[in-house]
This record gives C-alpha cells, sequence and structure tokens, in this order.
C-alpha cells in the first residue's frame, strides 16, 4: 500500500523536533508498491527517511519524502550455530533488539535504546559499547530509486566503518533501504569492554541477554536525553580519530585526555569531553545547547530553528578546532 501527502509536516519525522515540511511524502509497506511507484516516471528531487534520529532539517525540504512502512521479520536461514534474520527496514530498531533479546539470540543487546528504525541501521551503521550494527549485518536489499531496480548488497559492499557506509559515499541518495538481513549468534559472545558496562552488568547479577540489555538502557538513560521530552539527535558529532604521533603531544599536554588506541594504529578521542573543555556546558546559544550529561548531544532547549542548531554546532567545531587542532566531524545529516 501507498502512501501519499503534499506539504507534510517532518515534525513526527525528526527527533530534534524541528517543524519543517516536505512538498510531498510517500510511504510503503511492500517493495513491489515502491517499485511500481518509482517505476512510473519518477525523477524529482528525493529523500528518505526512518525515524528522523538522524536528521537536522534545516529549511524545509522541496521534494519527495520516501519513509519505509515494512516491518515484517524472518528467519531465512538457521545453523546449530547461527540465525541469519531478515527485517522490514521501517521496524523500529529497538524493538528488534528486544525481540532478539527475548528469543534469546546474541548479537544486538549492546545496541539497546538506539533511536530510529532498521533501515538506518545499513546507512549510518550505528554502534554503541563496541558493537556495531555492520559487524552484524548479512546482506541490506534496496530499491534504486533512478529506475526502480531491486539491488542487494553483501557485508563487503557496504564498505561499514565508523559511522560509515557505501550508503553514506558512493551510493548516498542512490536507494531506499527495504530489508536488512543480520546473522545473529545462538552462543553468548558479550562485548563488556566498553566503558562500566559489564560492572553495569555485574550489578544485575551477572552477564546474561537480558542484564546486558536492561544495563545498556540503564546507562543510556542516565547520560542520553528521551528526544520525545527533549529534542536531540543523539550524538551530534563522531569521535575524532587522530594519528598516534597526534594523540601523543595532546596527552603531554592535557594529561586528562581520554584516549581509545585502535588496531589500524590510529587514536580515537573523545568529542564529548574535548567539547566540554571548551567550556560549551555552560554556554548555550539561543535555543541551543549540549546536554547536562552528555557534551557530545547537542539539544534543542525550546523552540529552535534548524539554523539555530546548525550555527551553535559549528560555533563548537570552530572552538574544538582551535584550542586542540582537532577537526569534529557531524554525524547528524543536515538537509539544507
Amino acid at each position: 500500500m501507498i502512501k501519499q501527502f503534499d506539504t507534510y509536516s517532518l515534525l513526527p519525522h525528526n527527533t530534534f523536533g524541528i517543524e519543517a515540511k516536505a512538498a510531498h511524502f510517500v510511504e510503503f509497506t511492500s517493495v513491489a508498491d515502491i517499485c511500481n511507484f518509482l517505476g512510473n516516471g519518477f525523477n524529482g528531487k528525493s529523500l528518505v527517511v526512518g525515524g528522523g534520529s538522524n536528521l537536522l532539517f534545516v529549511n524545509d525540504f522541496n521534494g519527495t519524502v520516501f519513509h519505509s512502512a515494512i516491518t515484517d521479520i524472518e528467519v531465512v536461514a538457521e545453523t546449530d550455530s547461527d540465525i541469519l534474520l531478515r527485517v522490514g527496514s521501517g521496524m523500529n530498531w529497538d524493538e528488534l533488539v528486544a525481540y532478539t533479546v527475548e528469543k534469546g539470540w546474541c548479537g544486538l543487546e549492546n545496541l539497546s535504546l538506539i533511536p530510529g528504525e532498521v533501515g538506518a541501521s545499513a546507512v549510518q551503521n550505528v554502534g554503541a559499547y563496541g558493537v556495531e550494527a555492520g559487524d552484524l549485518i548479512e546482506t541490506v536489499e534496496t530499491i534504486r530509486i533512478a529506475d526502480a531496480v531491486v539491488c542487494s548488497f553483501t557485508k563487503s559492499d557496504c564498505d561499514f566503518a565508523y559511522r560509515h557506509s557505501i550508503f553514506k559515499a558512493a551510493e548516498k541518495g542512490r536507494h531506499i533501504v527495504t530489508y536488512v538481513t543480520y546473522r545473529l549468534k545462538k552462543a553468548v559472545d558479550f562485548k563488556l569492554s566498553y566503558g562500566n558496562l559489564k560492572d553495569k552488568v555485574e550489578e544485575f547479577g551477572g552477564a546474561t541477554l537480558a542484564n546486558v540489555r536492561r544495563a545498556v538502557c540503564e546507562i543510556r538513560e542516565a547520560k542520553l536525553p528521551n528526544p520525545e521530552q527533549i529534542g536531540s539527535a543523539g550524538s551530534f558529532f563522531m569521535n575524532p580519530v587522530v594519528a598516534a604521533h597526534k594523540a601523543a603531544k595532546l596527552k603531554d599536554e592535557y594529561p586528562a585526555m581520554p584516549q581509545y588506541p585502535l588496531a589500524c594504529g590510529d587514536v580515537k578521542l573523545s568529542a564529548g569531553w574535548l567539547i566540554e573543555q571548551c567550556g560549551w556546558k555552560q554556554t548555550p546559544h539561543k535555543n541551543v545547547g549540549v546536554y547536562k550529561h552528555q557534551a557530545l548531544v547537542v539539544v534543542n532547549l525550546g523552540g529552535a530553528t534548524g539554523s539555530d542548531v546548525l550555527d551553535f554546532a559549528l560555533a563548537v567545531v570552530a572552538s574544538v578546532k582551535e584550542k586542540f587542532d582537532v577537526n569534529l566531524n557531524m554525524e547528524v545529516n543536515v538537509i539544507d
């Protein structure tokens, strides 16, 4: 089924709580329906949205916004050790995580409570607590917008890296994700080394799928705002990665600076720490600021426009560059 609307409010489709409108909005519940729609001569400007947890609308969108309402889920293959789970791109992400935990399938539990929908997990390569969606994705099915051709991308095709996929690079804006297939484990293989996750799991009685999910949810709720109460897009900036010699120089100058060595030899820095050192927790700008419990999160303090948020973010980037000579990149997709 296809639903079509004109001059459609995008307020329900962005967690920043920014009022913006799409000239046209199309929601679909099957691959056949969206193929038929695109194959009927569509050639306009387009944007694909999910839950809108990674979007910042600076202006109205003068084109067609597509939204998947495909939410079916099925086991497409199973072995003694693995499950291949094919999930519609419109399914709520945290509902999927809860479902897999309930089934006793290991892999997604560290990604609990991340806002958004399944399709975005492949586009953004969402990650948390030492796990990335790309670690678990087997295939991504899409519709190519230009010619309504059904496509399938393997894990290697997707070119997953930190908050990166081919859908943010060479194939950006060219596809509508319809299904994502994940490879999950029947045997537990917990990843608990990130932050205080292991300690929190122990508080709940030890490592089980349910306890890991509970611990992740509690940690996230303590340091991240509920977008239904405070407008935000979660982590606004990516943690910067610098060369080892640059990290060593920064450590000499700022001994308290958190640093995370990577297997490639580079070092990941904490964007939140850098932002906090620049004083942004005490310096809101107009109706925008950083969240009191996590400076990595930019929040709408009430009535902010997309331009207000972008101006604030650019000021944060400039201050970090000036103080630390480190470049911050925005994780949020700015639509202007």
